[in-house]
């Protein structure tokens, strides 16, 4: 792996094919999605008719990231660096897409971090992994529901539940939530490397 020094942007690239997590709340809340106006009447996992650029900001640590529109990542990364962002991060998604489909996964949404480093725009996080979006298996899959799922939201959904302030640090995972998050990233692995 080749490894370089770079300044994070200040925001993550998400691209949503389907209305879940954050996504879903701020329909809920507006009718969009950072901005977007999405049709009236969608229910949480609704599979959206063409996927949708949403950034967020990119928190310190210990903080959370919040949704911005469109027009406020172009104000914190320049007109130039966005365009590169949109560039890099619609080139394979679609197509890793159809590809985990084919393996009986759903990615629902995914997130891409860029750095700068020089004048040029760098992946600096790990793409379409459980940490970095959302899988569902398409098998039990129905709009309207809650999807059962094999990423990282299983873990968000026990802290969810606990009573804490969701500020850092998070309370520590018992040891059974670690092996049934890590039974579902194999089973992940399993399907998409089979």
């Amino acid at each position: 792996m080749l490894v370089k020094k770079s300044l994070p942007a200040p925001v993550e690239c998400i691209v949503r094919g389907y209305l879940a997590g954050s996504g879903w709340k701020d329909y809920q809340k507006t009718g969009a999605v950072c901005g977007i106006p999405l049709p009236k009447g969608l229910v949480e996992a609704a599979r959206l008719d063409e996927p949708i650029f949403t950034p967020s900001t990119k928190a310190p640590v210990g903080a959370h990231d919040v949704n911005i529109t469109f027009d406020e990542m172009v104000t914190k990364v320049g007109k130039k660096e966005r365009k590169k962002c949109a560039m890099r991060r619609s080139r394979s998604t679609a197509a890793h897409a159809l590809l985990a489909e084919t393996k009986g996964i759903i990615i629902a949404d995914t997130k891409f971090e860029f750095g700068i480093e020089g004048d040029e725009i760098i992946l600096i996080d790990e793409v379409l992994t459980p940490d970095s979006s959302r899988f569902w298996p398409m098998a039990g899959y129905e709009p309207g529901k809650t999807p059962d799922s094999f990423d990282k939201q299983f873990v968000r959904d026990y802290l969810v539940n606990l009573p804490w302030d969701m500020k850092s640090p998070a309370p520590e995972l018992p040891p059974d939530i670690v092996r049934k998050t890590q039974d579902k990233y194999l089973e992940a692995l399993k399907r998409l490397t089979s």
